[in-house]
């Protein structure tokens, strides 16, 4: 059996994930947030730091990072944890095809679109020991070719794919996005009982609800879910000219550049400092 706490970032809405088996108390971080203030370009870790704290006092052992995909709107902790704690770093396989996309965007040398920067590259079937307990993953792109869900026991962790119901589902206009494609990746994780319960990646307020919440299940996706109600053809065109009203996220640059090294800065120039870039025209 698992135990699970989350971790809510109200700077970019994004769910941190612990998951801990209990007989062992080996844990793995899912989708861990930095610290990035846009304004100031200031970069930090005080807040999965807080989360390590924990870790470290309730004797908990981390064996493993997993990013759901190379996120757009924050930016991945996976590398600073893995410098402060030795574990593994995990993301889907096709992670290559955004490196591929985005290297010659920004322009970058020491990126190689071979995944080598992550530990292990994750396929559909494939699964994790979590000590008694087993990491088992699941392929579900449309919102990015790369995403992954990760299914533990009677729970999964589905990145960006889904939302609360009262919220829908991810956009799906990034490269290598495509509508119909999210649509059959959500078909595949509600095709699993339900009651499995359904962490999402992210939530915000639509009108008329006051609390953040983050925990749902396939019953609940399946009746509620206000995109999944009109069939596939439905969803596509909905999702299609929902996706060309939305705006690029705020931390899109930043966060493409850090989240395709795993979640490390750029290597330091001549003089000792590290830069992000602005590609001028290129997005």
């Amino acid at each position: 059996m698992i135990d699970i706490r989350a971790y809510f970032d109200q700077a970019t809405n994004t769910l941190t994930y612990l998951v801990i088996d209990r007989d062992t108390s080996i844990a793995v971080l899912i989708d861990p947030v930095m610290d990035f203030d846009l304004f100031s370009a200031s970069f930090s870790g005080d807040t999965v730091d807080g989360i390590l704290d924990e870790i470290q006092k309730d004797g908990l052992k981390l064996e493993w990072v997993l990013d759901t995909h190379v996120h757009a709107d924050h930016l991945s902790a996976a590398e600073y944890v893995r410098r402060k704690t030795g574990a593994k770093i995990g993301i889907g396989e096709h992670i290559t095809k955004v490196q591929s996309h985005f290297k010659p965007v920004f322009n970058v040398d020491d990126v190689s679109a071979d995944g080598r920067v992550f530990d292990v590259l994750l396929k559909e079937g494939d699964a994790l020991e979590l000590g008694q307990s087993a990491i088992r993953v699941l392929h579900t792109p449309g919102h990015t070719p790369a995403c992954v869900s990760y299914l533990i026991d009677d729970a999964i962790f589905v990145g960006d794919t889904l939302f609360m119901p009262d919220y829908g589902t991810a956009r799906a206009d990034f490269p290598g996005g495509d509508a119909q494609t999210l649509y059959h990746s959500i078909q595949k994780i509600l095709a699993l009982p339900d009651d499995t319960r359904i962490f999402v990646g992210h939530d915000y307020l639509p009108d008329g609800r006051q609390e953040y919440k983050w925990q749902t299940s396939v019953a609940e996706q399946k009746a509620q879910n206000i995109h999944l109600q009109s069939g596939e053809d439905g969803f596509v065109s909905m999702r299609t000219a929902r996706d060309k009203t939305l705006k690029v996220p705020a931390l899109l640059l930043p966060s493409l550049q850090v989240n395709i090294r795993a979640g490390a800065l750029p290597p330091a120039e001549a003089d000792g400092g590290q830069y992000l870039k602005l590609p001028i025209n290129r997005i």
